[in-house]
C-alpha cells in the first residue's frame, strides 16, 4: 500500500469514528448502528505505559527497547526506529517536528503490516546446500486454467504460477495433428492445446520475476524423437544462457540453488528409456509385478480423506461422465476412462513411435536434461532402496506414497536425503482439487506438485509453506530429515515425540471489512458477525483446532481470546487463520491465511488476509500476539 493509501485510509477511519451504519427492514424503516471506534487493545495501552514509563509519549529509545525486548528485533538500530517512526508521523501530521509516537502513533505502526509483518520477508535460509535439501514450490499441469478434463490449455496459468513464486513448472508435451510441431496439452481429454513455443516463452520472461533461483521444467514427454530433437532446438534458443547444461560433477550431487541463480534446468526421462520401455510396455500388464496389489489400489481409488472436501466431488463424477460421453468425438479420448484417471502420464511409454532414424536427433535432448527421472517399475520399495540408481527424481502418486509411508515410512526419508521425491494428485481429482501436502513433507519429499489454477484447504497450506524463506520458492528442510545417526538411521516420521515447543497464539481484533466489502455482502439487515478459527496443521499428534467467540453486529470486532498449541514438529507446523461471519444457515468467509510456525515472528504482529484464491486483501487484518515458550 501507497503512502497515499495509508494517508486516506486513516481519514477514513477516522470520520466513520462515531458515525452509524444504516440498514433498510422490510423496505420501509432503517436500523442504526453504531460504528465502533478503531481504537488499541487493552494489550497494546498497557506495553505502551510499560515502556513510556506512564508518559503520554514513546521516545525512538523507548520505541527501541520495545522493539528489541518485547518484539525480539535484534540487531534493530536507533536509524531504524527513526526511519518507523518518520513514516508513521508522516501518516497523520502536516510536518514533523520530533519523533514520539503518542499511544495512537504506536497502535498505528503496529497495525502496518509492511513494517509489521507476521513473518520474516528475507531469503534467510542457507542456500548453498544442494538441490535434495530443499522442498520445492511445485505445479502439477501448469498449462491448465481450470479442470483436468475439458478445460483449455494455456500460457497464462504459468505466468501466475511464476509471479507467485512457484518454481517448478510441469509440461506435458505431445505431437500436434499433424506431428510437425509440438502441443502442451493434457492427453487424451478434452482440454484445448496451447503451443510449447507459448509456454517456453512466458517461462522465460517470468521466471525470475518473484524469486532469482533456479526454475525447473518437469517435461512429461510424449514425442517422437524427431520431435525431441525440435524440442532441444526450441529450448536452446528461446533460453540461451539461462538454460542448465548438467555437469559431469551432477552425478555425484545436485549442484545449490545459490550456484543455480537465474537457471532454467529441463527434467524428464531420457529418451533411451522411453525406446527401451516402449518394447517391454508390450509385454508386461499394466499391473507391476512387485506393486501389483499398490498399482491396482491407485485405479481402483475414487475416494480419499485427503481431498479438500473430503470426497469425489459431483463436479469431478461430472467431468468424468462428460469425457465418457465424449469419447468418440476426439483423437485424444480414446483410451477408458480408468487409463485416463489411475495414474501419472509418467507411466504412458507407449506413444512414442520407434523411429530408428531419430537416435542420433536424440543426443543433444538427452544431454539437456540435468534431472532424470523415473517411475518405479518394480515396485515402489525397490525403487527407494536401490542405491545406484541413474535417474535421480522419482514419481509417485499420493497414494503410493501414502501407502509407502505406512508401510516403508524410513526409506522415503532415506531416499530423499539423496534424491528427489516428487508427489502429484491422483488422477480422480479432475476438478484440480489438491491432497494434503503434510504426509509428503513429514518424509521429506521435495517436489509436492499441485494444481495451482483452484483454492481450496490444502491450497492454503501450500500457500503458507512457501511464504517461508522470503517466498523465494525454496524451503530448506528441517536437519532432523537431513541428518543420519552413526549406524546409519534415519528419522522415523512413525516414532512417538516429545513436545518441542509451546506456541500461545492471542487474538486481539480485526479491522478493515468496511473498506474491501460493501456494506450488505455479509447481512442485508444489520453489520456482521465475525468469529476467527485457528487450525494447527502438521504431524497428526500436533493437529489442533480453536475458535474464537461471535462478535455480533461490529464490522471491527474485539476478541481479546489468547490459544495455546503444543507442537513436536514446530518445523513442518502451519497455523491455518480463517475468519468468518456467523450465519443461521452456512457462515460466510470472511478471509483466511496461513503462516508457517517457523517462521513466525514473536511478539503483537499484523496479519493481513486473503481471499480463497490466496490474492491479499487490501485491508482486512487481525492483530495477533505470538509467543513461543
Amino acid at each position: 500500500m501507497s503512502h497515499n493509501d495509508e494517508k486516506k485510509d486513516r481519514r477514513r477511519q477516522k470520520s466513520v469514528m462515531g458515525s452509524y451504519n444504516y440498514y433498510k427492514m422490510f423496505g420501509c424503516f432503517n436500523r442504526k448502528f453504531k460504528i465502533s471506534d478503531l481504537g488499541p487493545p487493552r494489550d497494546v495501552i498497557d506495553i505502551f505505559n510499560l515502556y513510556t514509563k506512564g508518559e503520554s509519549e514513546m521516545s525512538p529509545d523507548n520505541f527501541l527497547r520495545f522493539l528489541v525486548e518485547f518484539q525480539r528485533e535484534e540487531g534493530t538500530t536507533i536509524d531504524d526506529v527513526e526511519r518507523i517512526m518518520e513514516r508513521v508521523l508522516n501518516m497523520s501530521r502536516s510536518h514533523l517536528t520530533r519523533y514520539v509516537f503518542t499511544v495512537n502513533d504506536f497502535f498505528h505502526y503496529l497495525m502496518m503490516d509492511d513494517v509489521n509483518e507476521p513473518i520474516k520477508t528475507q531469503v534467510h535460509h542457507d542456500m548453498t546446500a544442494p538441490l535434495q535439501h530443499y522442498f520445492i514450490y511445485t505445479g502439477h499441469n501448469s498449462y491448465l486454467t481450470g479442470n483436468q478434463l475439458s478445460s483449455d490449455s494455456s500460457e497464462v496459468p504459468i505466468i501466475k504460477a511464476l509471479e507467485r513464486g512457484v518454481r517448478a513448472i510441469e509440461l506435458d508435451i505431445w505431437p500436434n495433428n499433424a506431428k510437425d510441431n509440438i502441443h502442451v496439452l493434457h492427453g487424451r481429454t478434452l482440454t484445448t492445446p496451447v503451443t510449447l513455443h507459448k509456454c517456453l516463452k512466458s517461462i522465460k520472461e517470468h521466471a525470475f520475476v518473484k524469486s532469482p533461483y533456479p526454475v525447473i521444467i518437469t517435461l512429461e514427454d510424449h514425442l517422437t524423437p524427431s520431435l525431441q530433437a525440435k524440442v532441444a532446438e526450441m529450448v536452446t534458443s528461446t533460453f540461451g544462457d539461462m538454460l542448465y547444461y548438467p555437469k559431469e560433477s551432477d552425478k555425484d550431487a545436485f549442484p545449490s540453488p545459490d550456484a543455480l541463480k537465474h537457471q532454467i534446468i529441463l527434467s524428464t526421462k531420457p529418451p533411451k528409456e522411453y525406446l527401451q520401455s516402449k518394447n517391454a510396455g508390450k509385454e508386461r500388464s499394466l499391473v507391476d509385478k512387485d506393486s501389483s496389489s499398490d498399482e491396482l489400489e491407485d485405479r481402483r481409488s475414487n475416494s480419499d480423506p485427503d481431498d479438500d472436501d473430503g470426497r469425489c466431488t459431483v463436479s469431478d463424477r461430472y467431468c468424468a461422465n462428460e469425457v465418457r460421453n465424449n469419447t468418440n468425438t476426439s483423437t485424444r479420448t480414446t483410451q477408458s476412462l480408468s487409463e485416463i484417471l489411475g495414474y501419472d502420464d509418467l507411466d504412458d511409454d507407449d506413444d512414442v513411435e520407434d523411429e530408428k532414424s531419430g537416435h542420433k536427433k536424440d543426443l543433444e535432448y538427452k544431454h539437456l536434461i540435468a534431472i532424470h527421472a523415473s517411475k518405479p517399475k518394480n515396485g515402489t520399495r525397490k525403487a527407494l532402496r536401490d542405491e545406484y540408481r541413474k535417474a535421480k527424481r522419482l514419481s509417485l502418486s499420493e497414494q503410493a506414497l501414502q501407502r509407502a509411508a505406512n508401510l516403508y515410512a524410513v526409506d522415503i526419508v532415506r531416499f530423499t536425503q539423496k534424491y528427489i521425491l516428487r508427489v502429484f494428485p491422483k488422477g480422480t481429482r479432475v476438478t484440480s482439487t489438491n491432497f494434503r501436502p503434510l504426509t509428503a513433507w513429514m518424509h521429506g519429499a521435495q517436489m509436492v506438485a499441485f494444481n495451482m489454477q483452484g483454492y481450496g484447504r490444502s491450497l492454503w497450506m501450500m500457500h503458507g509453506m512457501f511464504r517461508s524463506n522470503g517466498a523465494c520458492g525454496y524451503v530448506r528442510k528441517p536437519d532432523f530429515l537431513m541428518n543420519t545417526g552413526p549406524k546409519g538411521e534415519v528419522f522415523d516420521p512413525k516414532a512417538p515425540l516429545p513436545v518441542k515447543k509451546t506456541l500461545k497464539v492471542k487474538v486481539y481484533m480485526g479491522d478493515g471489512w468496511r473498506l474491501d466489502f460493501s456494506q450488505t455482502h455479509f447481512d442485508a439487515f444489520s453489520p456482521p458477525d465475525f468469529y476467527t478459527k485457528l487450525y494447527m496443521a502438521g504431524v497428526a499428534a500436533d493437529v489442533a483446532k480453536k475458535r474464537t467467540k461471535v462478535i455480533g453486529d461490529d464490522w471491527t470486532p474485539v476478541w481479546n481470546e489468547e490459544f495455546t498449541f503444543q507442537l513436536r514438529v514446530p518445523e513442518l507446523a502451519l497455523l491455518k487463520i480463517v475468519v468468518q461471519e456467523y450465519d443461521v444457515d452456512k457462515d460466510d468467509f470472511a478471509g483466511q491465511t496461513c503462516l508457517p510456525v517457523s517462521e513466525l515472528r514473536p511478539g503483537i504482529r499484523v496479519v493481513p488476509l486473503h481471499n480463497k484464491k490466496g490474492e491479499k486483501f487490501k485491508s482486512v487484518k487481525l492483530l495477533m500476539r505470538f509467543l513461543f515458550v
